[in-house]
């Protein structure tokens, strides 16, 4: 089935987030477990794997739309150095990415392809609990203090 090409551009787009999403928290999950904060690392994990298997079902929607997934592009990764700065990056990078999946929906509505739209949602979804998941995490360290709240991660 053949799309529109502004479709495609946009769902490779959004595949470039995936993939680069798949990074920065297999990264900050592995720097958490390395730290010996296992409840972070866990959580991180699964957002990488998540994301994985988000980036899988964007590839073949773009091959059943008769399109090439380009899985060459990564955008730039926002590494934290300590747990507070790595939370705060992986926030300004949810927010970011949630902004363009409400564009990419929008587009679909706009061109009527209501499949893809449905794809897009469901993970707009999981991207809108992960920041909820986040933001909890800075109301946490902001009334408990960084400290207590790192010895509840381990």
């Amino acid at each position: 089935m053949q799309s529109q090409s502004n479709i495609i551009t946009t769902l490779n787009a959004v595949l470039t987030t995936e993939l680069t999403s798949i990074n920065q928290f297999f990264l900050h999950a592995r720097m958490y477990k390395n730290w010996g904060f296992s409840k972070l690392n866990e959580h991180c994990y699964k957002k990488s794997i998540k994301d994985m298997k988000q980036a899988d079902a964007l590839i073949e929607r773009i091959l059943f739309l008769e399109g090439l997934p380009n899985l060459q592009k990564l955008g730039a990764l926002s590494i934290g150095e300590k747990t507070e700065e790595m939370l705060q990056c992986d926030s300004k990078f949810q927010l970011t990415q949630i902004e363009q999946m409400k564009q990419a929906i929008a587009l679909c509505e706009q061109e009527k392809d209501f499949v893809t739209r449905e794809l897009l949602v469901e993970i707009l979804d999981y991207e809108e609990e992960h920041l909820d998941w986040l933001e909890t995490q800075a109301y946490q360290i902001q009334h408990m203090g960084l400290e207590k709240y790192l010895q509840a991660q381990l």
